[in-house]
Formats: structure tokens, sequence, C-alpha cells
């Protein structure tokens, strides 16, 4: 471990904040950085989740990420990580997602993150879909204070219930599924390589005893090689066609190779990774839907595409939410039939009159900055929508417990109930809290929980 390790502080207990609203999670994170039991730096978070909340807010200032108040009051659900990011805190993201979340394709993305030179926003060097859509792409020579981000997107199959899968007495619900104890693991050769280079850290032959975070003893990787294959089944995850099939043994064998290299962690879980709804398709109709994704579509760059060509595409898409930003603005003042035709006369807007008159007719006085917001989630891809039934929950319940039971001991958890905003439904969003802090004690026993909601 490296020094900063050596001069971190210990929670007595495993600390828990569990919030409603994901930005929420934000102060917490920071309380721990200034208290010192999380290091200023290369600190990495393991996010499950059905949304990647990796977007940034479109107009915030980057070096306003320095003031915490600022920062706190510009974060929302989908954009607070990358703040963190360019603050210097996160180096390494892994993005754990249920295979109905396909925002981002799979595998291993190393960027930067940085300050746009021109408009000193936070911009990034990814030529991802998920950030072209929403005008986030620089080319890296324009960006200053770069801070370079591993970003690992990974696919959670939970498979079938096994003959295996029983819960353990008194403590796990019908989810659990029994494995092997693996207490120690560490990371050696034949293991892949990180995300982004690093300078490997001295003396990382040790890891903690999961089961009370005190216990110290090392372990060669040649055993814990054998514990992960017993421990994890070597069936594969079936993915999206871009995406290349993983074993879970492999998944976990990159996780820890970069938790292995890290002073500490954080466990992010969002309930929505168990199931998820589209609250939007619920508010409008599917005509509506319809239209909302042809006034906001945006068509992908070829992979083959120059610079050139990506920063004409953020410039044609920046203009494009430009003027739907300014349409449904203007309609909030005045949606008279000669306002809406105005608009509805720009390329591309013509099928703005259709849409409002509907919205008009069914609720009177629509909610045109939320008819906005819902159209910025309709460019190339849909907001994933899945109600799981409660067995599909048990199974991801099992999954999530297969895989962090082989992982180190995190620093901190923090767990966002995203109920409120209709993401995880309201009426199973307990349950799924409950089942989900029986698992976290099952793995790392008793823990301090928080319930900041």
């Amino acid at each position: 471990m490296s020094g900063v390790t050596c001069c971190l502080r210990r929670y007595p207990q495993l600390p828990v904040w569990v919030v409603e609203d994901h930005q929420d999670v934000v102060p917490f994170i920071y309380r721990a950085i200034g208290s010192k039991h999380l290091p200023i730096e290369n600190i990495a978070l393991v996010h499950l989740d059905s949304h990647p909340d990796l977007l940034i807010p479109i107009d915030m200032l980057a070096d306003s990420v320095f003031d915490k108040e600022l920062l706190f009051g510009d974060l929302s659900i989908e954009n607070w990580i990358m703040p963190v990011v360019y603050a210097g805190h996160f180096s390494d993201v892994f993005w754990l997602h249920p295979l109905w979340a396909q925002q981002i394709t799979d595998g291993k993305h190393c960027f930067f993150v940085g300050r746009d030179s021109s408009t000193k926003t936070i911009r990034v060097t990814s030529a991802e879909s998920y950030f072209l859509s929403d005008g986030l792409y620089v080319s890296e020579s324009l960006l200053e204070n770069r801070k370079q981000l591993g970003l690992q997107v990974i696919p959670i199959d939970p498979g079938e219930q096994s003959r295996d899968d029983c819960e353990e007495p008194e403590e796990i619900g019908a989810s659990a599924c029994k494995i092997p104890k693996m207490e120690h693991f560490t990371s050696g050769e034949g293991v892949p390589g990180p995300m982004c280079a690093s300078a490997p850290k001295e003396n990382n032959q040790l890891s903690e005893d999961r089961s009370n975070g005190d216990n110290i003893c090392p372990v060669s990787h040649s055993t814990a090689e054998r514990d992960i294959q017993e421990t994890i089944p070597p069936h594969t995850a079936p993915t999206s066609p871009q995406t290349v099939q993983q074993p879970e043994k492999e998944i976990v064998k990159d996780l820890l190779h970069v938790l292995d290299k890290r002073d500490a962690f954080i466990l992010d879980i969002d309930l929505d990774f168990f199931s998820v709804k589209n609250p939007f398709k619920e508010m409008y109709t599917e005509e509506e839907y319809e239209i909302l994704k042809q006034l906001y579509s945006f068509n992908k760059p070829d992979q083959e595409d120059s610079e050139e060509a990506l920063i004409d595409c953020v410039e044609a898409r920046t203009r494009q939410l430009e003027d739907m930003e300014a349409a449904f603005a203007d309609l909030c003042e005045d949606d008279s039939e000669e306002s809406i035709q105005k608009w509805a006369a720009i390329p591309g807007l013509e099928s703005l009159t259709q849409l409002v008159c509907s919205l008009k007719e069914r609720l009177g006085t629509p909610d045109y900055e939320m008819v906005h917001q819902a159209g910025l989630t309709c460019d190339y891809s849909e907001l994933p929508h899945h109600i799981s039934t409660e067995e599909e929950i048990d199974r991801h319940m099992s999954a999530v417990k297969r895989l962090l039971k082989v992982l180190p001991r995190p620093t901190l958890i923090t767990i966002a109930r995203s109920s409120l905003d209709d993401y995880c439904p309201s009426e199973q969003v307990d349950s799924i809290q409950e089942r989900m802090l029986k698992v976290l004690r099952w793995c790392y026993g008793t823990l301090d929980v928080h319930l900041e909601y």
C-alpha cells in the first residue's frame, strides 16, 4: 500500500449513507475526504446503477468545483460524478449496469476531463455518443487542467437461479446465493491491466479481512485466482452486439487490479439498478413521446469520423438543443398559435405544432420546462425502463452479492433510493433497500447506517 494509505483514518464500522436524490451523496463523500477517511485523490468509484450519471452541467464553470457550496448547488441526479473527477478526487469509475441499460458502450474507456479553454466549462475528450449528444466533447488540444479518467462499463448478468441460491439463516432474503468465503485477495501478474496507465504502488501484497476490516493477512495471487474461480460461476454475460462477452471472473479480476492499486474506493448503489422506470413514459402519450424523439433525435457519427467531423457534430447538436430550449422557454410565456407557428417554421421543429396541440388538449396548461427535460432524454437511446419481477430482483441481488464477496472492503457505501422522481418504482423501493442492506451486512458485518431522506 502507499504511504497515503497509512495516514488514512479508519471508521470503527463501515458507514452507509442512504439518500433519496443521487447527487446528495456528494457532501458525504467530501466529508470523508475532509476527515481523512478517504484520500484527496486517486479514489475509485464502483457505481451500480441503471444510469451512468456521467453527464456534466452544461454551463457549469469548471472552477466552481473548487467551491463546495457552488458545486453542491449545481449538481443533479444525472451529473454528479464528472465534476468530482475534474476536482481531482475520482480517478477510476466502474459503471456496473443491468443488461437493460445500454447508454455507454461496454468495455474500457480512457479519456480526459478538463476545462474548455474557450467556454471555461467542464468538457471531455470521449467521443462516446453519450457525451456527444449532450455537446460535451472537445478536442484534447482545447482542454486545460486535464484529469485522466479510467471508465469501465460492465454489464451484470444475474443468470438463472441455481440450486445453490439459498438464504443465509436469519440474514438474507430469498435472493441470497450461498458462496464459499474468500477472506483475502491480492492482484498480481496475469491480471488484466488497469484502464489508464498509472504507477504501481509498492508492497501491495496485503488486503483487509472483509468480516471486520482490521485483520490483515498476506495471500498469494494463485490462491486468490483459485478462490475467484470457485466463487464466480463461469457463465458469460450476454451483452449488446457491439460489446464483447465477459465472464464474471474476468470482471472480478479487472476490478481487483484497479482497486488493489487504490488507497480507497467507494461502493455506490442506486436502487434503480434492480428495477427502473422511465417516468416520462407515464407523463406523455405514446404519440407525444414519439414526437419528442423526432424533435430531439441525434445522429451518431461513424466510428471512423475525423476529429473535425466530431466537432461539427457537437456544434450542430448544441444549436439543436439551444433551439429546443429557447422554443419551450418562449412557450412558457406565450403558447398562442402564432408563437407555436413561429417556432415550427424552423427546420427540424415542424412537428412542434402537433406536440403542443396534443399537450394543450390533454393537459390544458402543459409544463413546457418538463417537456424539454423529457426531450433531452430522447436522443440516441431511450432511458432504461424495466420494472422487475420479484424473481428478477432476487437474481440481481444474488449477482451483486457474489461480486461484493470477492472485492475489497470499501471505505464507505452510498445508496440512492431514486423513488420520489419515479426512477425506482415507489412500490418496490423499500423492499429493495431492505434486501440490499441485508446483503451488505452479510458481506461486511455490522454497518453504521445513516438514513438521510
